[in-house]
Order: C-alpha cells, then sequence, then structure tokens
C-alpha cells in the first residue's frame, strides 16, 4: 500500500513532464518569423472577431482581425497599452465577386496571415510587439519583417502600434 502512494506521485510528475516536452517540441516545429520568432497561434479560428476591413488595390483584399481572450478583454475595456499576452491575427484573402450575388464580394483565395504578439520585454525594441507574416503557412522573408514595427510606428504609435479598432 505504502508502495503505491509513493510510485503515484512519481508515475504522474513523469507524465507530466512528459507532456510538457511534447508541448515544446510541436511548439518548436513550427515555422516562426525571422526577427520575431512568432509563430502561428494554434486554435486561432475559434478566437472572438475584433473587426473586418476592406484593402483596396493594389491589394483588393478581404481581411479579418481574431484576438485571444486577454486581447478582446483590452480592447472592450479601452486598454492601452495592451497587456503582454495580447495576440492579435489578422487574415487575408483576395477579394473577388460573388458568383451569387452581383452586388457583392466574397473571399477568394488566402494570401496572407499576420500575427501581433504583445510581449513588452521580449520584444522593447518594437513598441513591446512581436509580428509574423505567413503565406501559406511559411513565413516571409526577413526584409519584410523589418519593416513592420517601422509602418505600424508611423501611423499608429498612438493606439499601442496596433491599426485595428474593434467593431461596434
Amino acid at each position: 500500500m505504502k508502495i503505491r502512494w509513493v510510485v503515484l506521485p512519481i508515475a504522474l510528475l513523469v507524465l507530466g513532464l512528459i507532456a510538457l516536452t511534447a508541448a515544446d517540441d510541436a511548439k518548436a516545429g513550427k515555422p516562426a518569423s525571422p526577427v520575431y520568432g512568432v509563430t502561428v497561434p494554434d486554435g486561432y479560428r475559434r478566437w472572438q472577431f475584433i473587426a473586418s476591413a476592406r484593402e483596396a488595390a493594389p491589394f483588393d483584399e478581404l481581411r479579418v482581425v481574431l484576438g485571444n481572450a486577454i486581447a478582446v478583454r483590452a480592447y472592450r475595456k479601452g486598454t492601452l497599452p495592451f497587456p503582454d499576452g495580447s495576440v492579435l491575427v489578422k487574415l487575408a484573402w483576395k477579394e473577388v465577386q460573388s458568383p451569387d450575388f452581383a452586388s457583392a464580394t466574397i473571399p477568394g483565395a488566402a494570401t496572407s496571415v499576420q500575427v501581433m504578439v504583445k510581449d513588452s520585454k521580449k520584444y522593447a525594441a518594437s513598441g513591446g510587439w512581436g509580428f509574423g507574416r505567413f503565406i501559406g503557412g511559411v513565413p516571409t522573408d526577413e526584409a519584410q519583417h523589418r519593416t513592420c514595427f517601422a509602418c505600424h510606428r508611423a501611423r499608429v504609435a498612438d493606439r499601442d502600434f496596433v491599426f485595428t479598432r474593434i467593431a461596434p
């Protein structure tokens, strides 16, 4: 009986360590953006809707921004700067004419998934945000990632470097 009480906690500890190691290994295998090391978060398509947008020429895209619970809470409370742990994901598709309704456009082919991760210590040099832009699940090149923060700083520094406003 005593042996069982000694073995059980040890077995649970070993199983926990195995689970943690497996999770770290899975994350390590995900493609990460150059410069920032940002990856596409698991389960992001189940996150809450923040806003949508139509991007005119030359992009001609329909875009949707989703946020994790931390980001959504900050948006709803009007909290700036966003708290560490906030993550925003922008999905973009080519805008195409609807075959069913002449005045409507619909998402066509996916063009990119863009990710912003708030970690004020890790990304101190870029306003506390790490950036990732992925096409077909593959991060774009370093040169593109080096332009992220400069663009955000030039246009939306007063909103913690975030373009997207929550939809009413």
